[in-house]
């Protein structure tokens, strides 16, 4: 039984985590529109797959996380770039007169799992999320420090980061099939969401939160 609990709170936080718009999700739904459903689905389990990588070694492996500052900044960056790259892909497709318009950041014939596990692991923000609510579970006496509910917990959590893309990926065909809505209107809004991602992603850089000063005041935080 306390297993279960620890999954479920790991699908509940990782699935609600989803929910919100950004850069991952946002392109599964995009490739799901513009492809199909297989490459985003594809695409989602990769992301995933890395999600889970990184939530497990915030469990155990903080320390050496936590070090890695220049790391981190220089990942900070480039998912910055991406994310302006992806912005800017989307309002290019919007314009064109193509019936099918296709960011061309998604222009590749690059494996959709390998591009979501790249994409997903040079995105740093997967460890302060998972270190701060593992704080938090640990605090409530919910996770367990050992093994079996680590394992279960980063279970919970693919379950709900897979259920939270499907949301996107079949909503975003929803919308585009059944609703008939124009291709290009869908653009400009992946477009918006892409540079609000950015400017948001700018803007923790400019204020220095990034994700190892976060790491930092959680690690104070756990240590106390």
């Amino acid at each position: 039984m306390g297993l279960l609990k620890i999954f479920f709170w790991g699908l509940v936080i990782s699935f609600l985590g989803t929910l919100p718009p950004g850069t991952l999700n946002v392109a599964a739904m995009q490739i799901g529109v513009q492809e199909s459903i297989v490459n985003a689905i594809n695409f989602s389990i990769g992301t995933i797959v890395t999600e889970m990588i990184f939530a497990r070694i915030s469990l155990v492996g903080i320390n050496w996380l936590r070090k890695q500052k220049i790391l981190f900044l220089w990942l900070e960056w480039i998912t910055f770039a991406i994310v302006i790259a992806l912005a800017v892909g989307s309002f290019l497709a919007a314009a064109r007169t193509h019936p099918n318009p296709k960011n061309f950041m998604l222009v590749n014939d690059m494996n959709r799992f390998v591009l979501g596990l790249f994409l997903s692991a040079i995105s740093p923000m997967h460890v302060p999320f998972w270190f701060g609510w593992s704080t938090i579970l640990f605090t409530k006496k919910i996770l367990k420090p050992n093994a079996p509910s680590y394992n279960v917990f980063v279970l919970g959590i693919g379950a709900g980061s897979f259920l939270g893309c499907g949301i996107y990926i079949f909503g975003g065909r929803y919308i585009v099939e059944e609703l008939n809505t124009n291709v290009h209107i869908l653009n400009w809004v992946i477009g918006s969401v892409f540079a609000l991602t950015a400017v948001i992603q700018l803007g923790k850089i400019l204020l220095h939160k990034d994700s190892a000063e976060k790491l930092q005041h959680l690690e104070d935080i756990r240590d106390q």
